[in-house]
């Protein structure tokens, strides 16, 4: 029987408001893609980011624009070669990685040799706020082991040192999603070890990466927003440690494989991030994140409310998809 092919828009709010140095949203937009093949349906999830040029309405565009390919069959090592990277991709890839797992009755993770994916520990993010109420935050979170916290603009010193005391046991990540400059970089970077930073997440704006070459770097630098796919990794080393593979930016699990085992290659330390997403757009995450140096796939813990079924959380511990959400 042939596919059928339904990309919806949901919507799902946002548990308070959540804070980055780019602006505030309350609620997370995604667009959720579903193949159907007789009995038998696979879904993906995908959050447009305007940080890229990416709109609700421009998603939804390009994935009709393939439809034909995609009912008639396509799959998906031809569908990387159709469509750019990105959300669209993301969506799409991730349906079908459901739906060869729901027709042949072989989870995704076997498919993958991962014969029992196991629970990971995930950061949970703070939102960018005064130090006051960022300490507020870290106390609140402070049994976590993990915390990624939101920087990018003036007092950042205040905020780093008001949440390290407020959550003195807990690692930190910090992410200032490219709010520094090369002014002020390695006088943060320099406080950063001082209090002990585990991570130091996409300083300087993308385009600006060479500054982190001129520099002592004394807390490891991951990139974010200038690693999009693998073709990106060559020009990022001898400038940053790590890299944050987002399935959203590298365009579907496909994609991200590749981009993380080509980063493994060259040396970087691996995480695996997220945007604010449902249960569903984490799912395959969690299979890309085992083996991950840091995992940040709190999605679902900063919404008011998630999808059905969702994936298990215990506290920071997620625990791998269960058949009836993904893969």
């Amino acid at each position: 029987m042939a596919r059928v092919l339904l990309a919806e828009v949901e919507r799902f709010p946002i548990a308070g408001t959540f804070t980055i140095s780019r602006g505030s949203k309350t609620e997370a937009e995604v667009v959720c893609c579903t193949l159907t093949d007789g009995g038998h349906a696979g879904r993906g999830e995908c959050v447009p980011y305007r940080r890229y040029g990416e709109t609700i309405e421009g998603v939804l565009a390009a994935i009709e624009s393939v439809r034909g390919e995609i009912e008639a069959g396509i799959d998906r090592q031809a569908l990387a070669r159709l469509m750019p990277a990105g959300a669209a991709r993301n969506a799409v890839d991730c349906a079908l990685w459901d739906l060869e797992a729901k027709t042949s009755g072989v989870s995704v993770a076997a498919a993958l040799g991962i014969h029992r994916p196991a629970p990971l520990t995930t950061a949970y993010t703070l939102s960018l706020d005064t130090p006051e109420k960022m300490a507020a935050q870290a106390g609140a979170n402070a049994n976590r082991p993990l915390l990624k916290v939101k920087i990018g603009g003036d007092g950042d010193l205040d905020r780093i040192a008001a949440v390290v005391q407020a959550a003195p046991k807990s690692r930190i990540i910090l992410d200032a999603n490219e709010g520094w400059t090369e002014t002020n970089l390695a006088e943060n970077l320099d406080a950063a070890a001082r209090l002990g930073i585990a991570l130091v997440e996409q300083p300087l704006p993308a385009g600006q990466d060479a500054a982190l070459g001129r520099i002592h770097r004394p807390v490891p630098v991951c990139a974010d927003e200038s690693l999009h796919t693998a073709g990106d990794l060559e020009k990022l080393a001898g400038l940053y440690d790590a890299v944050n593979i987002k399935l959203d930016k590298a365009g579907g699990l496909t994609a991200g494989l590749l981009l993380r085992d080509r980063a493994r290659e060259l040396g970087f330390s691996i995480m695996v991030g997220c945007m604010v997403g449902t249960s569903l757009g984490m799912a395959p995450a969690v299979l890309l994140a085992q083996g991950a140096d840091f995992v940040d796939l709190d999605g679902p813990l900063l919404l008011a409310r998630d999808r059905e079924p969702a994936l298990a959380y215990s506290g920071s511990l997620v625990s791998p998809p269960r058949a009836e959400l993904w893969g």
